[in-house]
């Protein structure tokens, strides 16, 4: 797992990694095939709620799709998702995702993710594990038409959409992401 070490953001994505098991892939052949459906469910789930999120993946170069990533906080918080990398519509590997947060924020919540790339050096950046989102990092609401009007932002474009919970949160914070082959 890459992380910015020695900063307390980089020790708490640590310490999410190893309450998370800390592994990319998932270990069986069982974990593969649940995330594979519950991923093919996120997504049919994200298309219908914007049709045009599928035009728009097909013109990408890849895409990660996260399917559930939970997030907790009180004061400090963190997140943990699973999911797979896409090349083309195909599948070439696995990622996850965690997130560290700190200052006034409490409660949980989960949402769906998806990471689209621009180009092949967009996504070699991700599958490399050179990119990581800050606060600040542009994220759609996925709602219908979203996808239609969203632009890429250093070569990536992220679209979310809340499954549930709650969370009051003012807090600086960002995701990092490891990739693993296929």
């Amino acid at each position: 797992m890459r992380t910015r070490n020695g900063t307390p953001h980089g020790r708490l994505l640590v310490l999410i990694g190893a309450l998370s098991g800390c592994a990319t892939a998932p270990t069986s052949a069982g974990g593969r095939q649940e995330l594979k459906e519950s991923v093919a469910h996120a997504l049919t789930e994200m298309e219908a709620e914007d049709p045009g999120l599928r035009p728009f993946l097909e013109r990408s170069y890849g895409y990660v799709v996260f399917a559930n990533v939970g997030k907790g906080a009180w004061i400090v918080g963190g997140g943990y998702g699973r999911g797979i990398v896409y090349q083309r519509g195909a599948p070439i590997g696995y990622a996850d995702i965690t997130q560290a947060t700190l200052g006034l924020q409490f409660g949980g919540q989960a949402f769906r993710e998806v990471l689209a790339f621009e180009s092949e050096a967009d996504l070699e950046r991700f599958t490399a594990g050179r990119l990581s989102l800050t606060a600040n990092a542009s994220a759609v609401i996925l709602k219908s038409g979203a996808a239609a009007s969203t632009q890429y932002t250093d070569g990536v474009a992220v679209f979310v959409k809340p499954i549930g919970g709650a969370m009051l949160e003012a807090a600086v914070g960002g995701q990092q992401f490891s990739y693993e082959p296929q």
